[in-house]
């Protein structure tokens, strides 16, 4: 792999180079969205982002283990019982046995966590609700291919 700045050539070049501007501005307003997220729930990132699976997964219905949010957060065993620890402690979430495995464990969220994540986030998601309402369901379909390849190219699964 090279390391030399690749210069736009063709149309179609320049075409991506607009497409990557664009990727690296939502990351950056993702990254400022974030941290004004964490200061107003008071939480570092790792137990931002353990809370954001939470709430992903809880929309689908599906339940959570430590040892999903450990692999989500590629973290330890041991670094994700400290932060599961730390997330109990404050009120954010609580574990309760998995509902059809009683030897296993699920972790869930507190109301008062649900509605603070949703104070503090629901006016950027109706903003992005607001934007994606623009295109048709096939233009939906090639911007979530998109940027889930885009995902996958930056932050290949294990």
């Amino acid at each position: 792999m090279t390391s030399e700045r690749w210069m736009p050539q063709t149309d179609h070049d320049h075409a991506v180079m607009g497409v990557l501007t664009s990727v690296r501005a939502l990351s950056d307003a993702m990254d400022r969205m974030h941290s004004g997220m964490k200061g107003d729930m008071d939480m570092n990132s790792t137990d931002l982002a353990a809370l954001r699976l939470l709430i992903m997964r809880e929309q689908a219905g599906a339940a959570v283990s430590p040892r999903e949010i450990a692999a989500h957060l590629r973290i330890t065993t041991a670094s994700t019982t400290k932060l599961l620890d730390r997330l109990e402690l404050s009120g954010h979430i609580e574990r309760r046995a998995h509902p059809r495995d009683r030897r296993a464990r699920v972790v869930v969220l507190t109301d008062a966590a649900r509605q603070a994540f949703f104070r503090t986030f629901g006016a950027h998601l109706k903003a992005m609700r607001g934007v994606a309402t623009h295109y048709d369901e096939g233009e939906l379909a090639v911007i979530r291919r998109f940027m889930d390849e885009v995902s996958i190219a930056i932050d290949p699964p294990h």
